[in-house]
Formats: structure tokens, sequence, C-alpha cells
């Protein structure tokens, strides 16, 4: 113990018992919540604040490069026609590759950021995105599709997982101080960059050539990469000058594992707080029904909004007769609504307290961007101009990412959360990965009809507002579903009460102490009384043996046998929509790839 009163002094704080978790007997200092604290000189407010805005650069810096090179293509779409002779199906290989690694990286994004921490992983994906850019470049220069292809494939590798580690970084130094700000900062970072991508490739390379688009992308991720080796370097002191709570399970072993040589109750402590951390997948199934309607929605969502992005300034072009650079800044507005709305939304959100208002707004996005479809789908001599497309689809996806995302709190417990963001990102980028595959076989279609582009155009236009009308639908569903939950819970809290009332009146009229408490502080709050928050179900006493109310889990996620055994159906079947988007862009970029002699160089 001499060693221990010479050293720094640590705390570590484990979360308040709840009734499914027992105390952990340590004689430190416990304070609410999981943090690992370390207490040494007192902090000036003026330098942590300095010094956390200066880590929020750095976060926000990390996502630059890959954003930028995310929006470089689809304004070069006709250029790329022109110059090197690619192929409607070719291009959209070349997107579709970049989003192909991002089906299953998000799965395990978080967990290499566990293992690995974030600064590590962090230097490992900024590492990849540079070299698959770099690749880009290459073929780009050789006139190579199939290298172009590759490096976008390379590419797609690091991004999921330099999302985790930004929000894991922001989270870091922000948790206490304006989480929500932090966050939407970091967000609108991403999509100011991918906005400016969208409006200047074109005039770069008409400017300075077909390559400087390419150039830019490659040094702004060089750029990401060598912020990145700088916030490794001075990670320590920033997390010291910020006085920054410690929050990464990779360093909690580390320090459980320094702790072991002189304090074990602390070691096991330590060790309890990194288990918890960890999620099995294996408990996915448990979730329930309202758990899966949410990913089905998100792979609409996918199929809708991200394919669009890339298509829309060669759309214009064709459908519109705009020429290339009216047409790709056209197409650049679309991702211009994020930068004003996010942290509009973000700010409604917060002071919303109708239970399902982030459905309701969830709801208006869909309608607005069903509307921009409908516009699209109408005979251009009707409409004359895309404007109003381009107005309600900005403005509907300008918020609705967001929502997708502020939604999963409210439908699954908290130790979820990661889990289901995960594969909710998963399964949108499967979506937008298969029908972008789709989209340019579709407008590779029958040339041999008269005025080919034009029908193939308006084929894919309709197959957009189709998809769009299901995603409405889903949105509706569910909101059935999560007011169906909320409905059972309410019962089972009146039920409950009621119960626990005549147990307690039965109680006082037996004992003279006030133990009847025990119970209920064992047994924890039916559901939040913050209706923006999940409903969940209170666990029923160890002899009941009933399951939970259908689409209203308990804190652990579990639900009935008949929804789990749907949850099992529902895993497969998201395996198999995954493997076929592998499967579709193997075979489709094996079979119609073409080498620079097949297109004539």
């Amino acid at each position: 113990m001499t060693q221990r009163s010479q050293s720094r002094e640590l705390y570590i704080s484990i979360q308040s018992r709840s009734y499914t978790e027992p105390h952990i007997n340590s004689t430190s200092t416990r304070q609410p919540d999981e943090e690992l604290v370390e207490r040494g000189d007192a902090i000036s407010p003026t330098r942590a604040s300095i010094v956390r805005m200066l880590a929020l650069l750095c976060a926000c810096s990390l996502s630059v490069g890959s954003h930028y090179a995310s929006y470089t293509l689809g304004p070069l779409k006709s250029r790329l026609a022109r110059e090197i002779n690619t192929s409607n199906t070719e291009f959209s290989l070349l997107i579709s590759a970049f989003s192909l690694n991002s089906t299953w990286t998000p799965l395990v994004g978080g967990l290499m950021a566990s293992k690995l921490g974030s600064t590590l992983t962090s230097i490992i994906a900024t590492g990849v995105i540079f070299v698959g850019q770099v690749l880009l470049l290459v073929g780009d220069i050789k006139g190579d599709v199939r290298l172009m292809v590759f490096g976008l494939f390379v590419f797609g590798f690091g991004v999921s997982p330099l999302a985790v580690v930004q929000e894991s970084i922001i989270v870091r130094f922000f948790k206490s101080h304006g989480l929500g700000v932090s966050m939407a900062l970091g967000l609108v970072a991403g999509k100011l960059a991918s906005f400016i991508s969208a409006r200047t490739s074109l005039p770069l390379a008409e400017r300075f050539g077909r390559h400087a688009p390419f150039y830019a992308s490659t040094f702004l991720a060089a750029l990401s990469l060598v912020i990145n080796l700088v916030y490794m370097a001075s990670s320590k002191w920033l997390i010291r000058g910020s006085g920054t709570v410690l929050l990464e399970p990779s360093e909690i072993r580390s320090e459980a594992r320094r702790r072991s040589l002189y304090d074990i109750s602390e070691a096991q402590a330590l060790e309890k707080v990194a288990k918890k951390r960890h999620i099995r997948f294996k408990d996915i199934p448990k979730l329930g029904d309202i758990f899966w309607a949410y990913i089905g929605l998100n792979i609409l969502c996918g199929t809708i909004w991200a394919p669009f992005t890339h298509l829309a300034a060669n759309i214009f072009e064709k459908r519109y007769g705009l020429t290339e650079h009216i047409a790709s800044t056209q197409a650049s507005y679309l991702l211009a609504g994020s930068i004003l709305l996010y942290p509009i939304t973000g700010f409604m959100v917060d002071r919303m307290k109708h239970p399902q208002a982030v459905l309701r707004m969830f709801t208006l996005s869909s309608v607005l961007t069903l509307f921009g479809y409908a516009w699209l789908v109408l005979p251009p001599a009707w409409t004359g101009t895309p404007s109003p497309a381009v107005a309600a689809f900005a403005i509907g996806i300008g918020f609705s990412p967001l929502l997708l995302v502020v939604l999963v709190p409210q439908l699954v417990p908290f130790k979820f959360v990661s889990t289901t963001l995960g594969v909710h990102k998963s399964m949108e980028q499967t979506g937008a990965t298969i029908f972008q595959t789709i989209a340019g076989l579709v407008l590779d279609g029958d040339q041999r009809v008269k005025k080919g582009g034009q029908y193939t155009t308006q084929q894919l236009l309709n197959v957009f507002f189709a998809f769009n009308v299901l995603q409405l639908l889903g949105i509706i569903g569910l909101s059935h579903l999560d007011s169906r939950r909320r409905q059972a819970a309410e019962t089972i809290e009146n039920t409950v009460g009621d119960e626990e009332d005549a147990e307690r009146e039965s109680e006082e009229s037996t004992f003279t102490g006030g133990e009847g408490d025990i119970l209920a502080s064992e047994i924890g709050p039916l559901c939040s009384q913050d209706p923006r928050k999940p409903l969940l179900g209170r666990r029923h006493r160890a002899d009941s043996g009933a399951s939970c109310f259908p689409s209203s889990c308990p804190p652990q996620g579990v639900c009935g046998h008949s929804e789990i055994r749907r949850g099992h159906i529902f895993v497969c079947l998201c395996a198999m929509i995954i493997g076929s988007a592998w499967i579709l862009f193997l075979s489709i970029a094996w079979l119609r790839l073409r080498s620079g002699q097949e297109r004539d160089l």
C-alpha cells in the first residue's frame, strides 16, 4: 500500500447497482458513472476548454479526406464516360466498391476500437483510406477502371472504423461538456466536406484537367492521416490538459492489469467495467419485432438516399437537357440541407416531449423525398426544371439520417444501442450497395430503344419512387409497433403498480420498519419518465416465468419465445442480404468491368 500512496491517486467508479448486477466489493470511492478518472493537479477551466476544442478540431479533421473523396465521382460521371468510355454499370461499380465493405465493417468497427483503442484504430483507418485513394488516383491517371474499383474497395475498409473512432474521441472529451453540440459539429464537418466535394470536383476537372479532383481528394486524405499522427503524439497531453475521463475498454483493461500488482479488488472492478462494454451478437435476436422493423427500414433508406445523390447530376443533365456544370451544381445542393438542418434537428429533438416526435419528423422527411421523386417522375416537358425536387429532397435527407440514429435509444435497451447502431449502418449500406449496382444495369438497359437513355432513366426514377413509398409505409408500421409497445408497457405498469400497492399495505400491517421499499429498489422503475427514452419493461418475479408482452422487452432485451424465433430468422435473412450484395457486386464486376483495350483506349 506504500506504493499506492506514493503514486498519483486514481479512482474507479462503478455504475450504481441495479437488480440485474451485484455490487462489487472494493475499497475505492464510487461515483455514479462508469468512469476511470485520473486525479492530479487542478486544471483551469479555460485551459480545459481550449484543449477540448483542439481535440474536437482533430476529431473533425480525421474524416475530411474520406468525406471529400466519397462524393468526387458523382459530378464526373458524364466526363468519365466521355474521356475513358466508362459505362453506367462501370460507374455504379465504382460507387458500390466504396460502400461494399461498409456492409460488414460497422459490425466489427466498435469491437476493433475496443480491442486496439481509438488512437491505433484511427491510424489504421486513415492509413487504409489514404492507400485506397492513391490507388484510385493511379487508376484514373492510367485510365484503368479496374484499378479504380480496387482502390475504392480498399478505401471502403477504413470508412466505418474511422466513424466509430471519431465519435469515440468526441464522446471521450465532451461527455460532460456539451456532447450533443459537439457531436453535431462533428457530423456537420463531414457533411460540409461532402458538399464542397460535390460542388468543386467538376470545376476542378474543367480548369486543371480530369485528374485534379483525385489529386485534391488524395491530398485531403493525406492531411487527415497527418492530423491523426499529430493527435496520436499529443493524445496523452490532450487527456491530461482537459481533465478527461478514460473511457476506452482497452485502457480500462490495461489499468486493471497495472493495479493488480498492488490492489486486486481495484483490478477486479476495472475488469468488470471493461466486460460490461462487450456486447454478444448472439443476443441480437432477443431485441424484438420493433428492432427488426427498424432494420428493414434502414435497408429501404439506403436504397433511396445514397444511390440517388451519386446519380443525380447525370440524371438532371440527361433528363432536363442541362449542361454538366449546371447539373452538377444543382445536384450538389442535395447535400447542403444537412449542414443547416443537423444542428436544428438536434435542438428540436432535445426539446420535443411527445413520445413519437422523432417518428413524426421521420414521416415528414419521407413525404418530402417522395415529393422530390414524384416531381422527377413527371414528364420533363411538364416540370421543366429539377429545382423543386432538389429543394424537397435536400430538406428531406437533410435531417432524416440523424433521426435514424436518434431513434435508436427509443427502440432498444441502452446496453444494445452501440450494437444496433452498427447493424443499422451495415444494413443501410447493404441496401445502398445492392441498388447502386442494379441502377447501373438499369441505365445500361436496352440501348436499341430509341432515346434509350430517357427510357431507362424513367424506369430508374419509377423504382426510386416505389421504394420511397415502401419506406413511408415502413415508417408508419414502425410507429404502430412503437405505439403498441408503449400501450403494453403502460398496462404492465398499472397492473404491477396495483399489486405492489396491495402488497405494501399488507407489509405495513405486519412490519413496523420501512423494509417494503427494498422490493421497489431491487426491481426499479417500469419505464423511463422521459417519454423520449425507451420503455423498458419491469422484470417479473423469479417465480413468475411469464414472458414479456409483445414489443415490450425488459432491460436486457429478452422478449417472448416467438419473437426470439423470428429474430433468429431475421438474422439469417440479414446475413443472406449482405451475402447477396457481395455476390451481386463480384459477379457483375467479373462480367462487366472492361480493360482499357476493351474500352478502345
